[in-house]
């Protein structure tokens, strides 16, 4: 969008912000989206309307348009709420947001989204950083603009998009276990600052807090520790099928063969029994917010 389209385009300009590019590697999201520009050139065509008169009929550049209808660009919600009300396609043309709010994450955190809402227990052990589903959006922005080689600004704000959106898990119904270890060590490094460390702890104090969540500390003067190999995570499903994976094990690939994930099961516990309880834990982050 050039600057003058941005200027009359109603204060929408930001659907064509960074972050809503169709990724040309991932498939499904090509086809999703070629599949709804079409839709809406189809439903704009019907209606006698020319590109530009459509843009400027729901605050958007026409370039946008353009855009949008050959596959180029994912439209954001409030476009498709405005092309349906405008070209009048009865709820058609909106209903295909939630497959295209999943289309603008990569596809890899698509997976792994989609996998962590199916699951009915978690286990996660994380060594250096928190786990993606305990943090903040400044959390997350924090550890992404450490990233070297550094990311581009739209490729940050997409991955913390994408991180956010992941922690819909904990308004499932019926809600899963969900069970944490974190190192001490991460609590304590005020990434991002100290303030993005305050409000991190104050969201930590918060989540676990939940009934079906438990947040154990490991704390930093273990003499023993059988987590030392790595961050660890467990997925447990419905069809009592499972998924794992460890940095120290299997060549830290994902298994699914029940001997594989005993294997795994036996390290988190071990790593559980050696952290704090629950609620000495949610007592040690509250330690550590008031020094913080």
């Amino acid at each position: 969008m050039s600057v003058d389209e941005a200027d009359t385009a109603h204060g929408h300009d930001g659907a064509d912000e960074p972050g809503w590019e169709v990724d040309p590697d991932d498939e499904s999201g090509v086809a999703m989206a070629a599949t709804v520009g079409r839709q809406v050139k189809a439903w704009r065509e019907a209606a006698g309307m020319r590109a530009g008169e459509f843009g400027a009929a729901i605050g958007y550049g026409e370039d946008l348009v353009f855009k949008v209808e050959g596959g180029r660009r994912i439209p954001r919600p409030e476009f498709l709420d405005r092309a349906d009300e405008v070209l009048g396609a009865g709820g058609k043309l909106a209903l295909m947001k939630r497959e295209l709010a999943e289309v603008r994450y990569p596809k890899k955190v698509r997976d792994l989204a989609r996998l962590e809402a199916q699951a009915v227990e978690l286990l996660a052990y994380g060594d250096h950083n928190l786990h993606g589903l305990l943090q903040t959006a400044e959390y997350a922005r924090a550890l992404f603009e450490m990233r070297l080689p550094p990311y581009q600004p739209d490729e940050i704000e997409q991955a913390v998009a994408a991180r956010v959106a992941r922690q819909a898990v904990f308004e499932r119904i019926p809600a899963p276990a969900l069970s944490f270890v974190q190192e001490e060590a991460t609590l304590r490094r005020p990434l991002g600052g100290t303030m993005v460390l305050r409000r991190q702890l104050e969201h930590l104090l918060s989540v676990g807090k939940l009934r079906n969540v438990a947040i154990q500390v490991m704390p930093i003067d273990r003499d023993e520790h059988a987590g030392m190999h790595g961050e660890t995570q467990v997925l447990k499903f419905k069809d009592g099928s499972a998924l794992g994976r460890s940095d120290g094990a299997f060549n830290g690939r994902a298994v699914s063969d029940p001997r594989q994930l005993r294997i795994l099961e036996l390290r988190y516990g071990m790593i559980r029994a050696q952290a704090l309880a629950p609620r000495e834990s949610l007592a040690f982050i509250e330690q550590l917010l008031g020094e913080t």
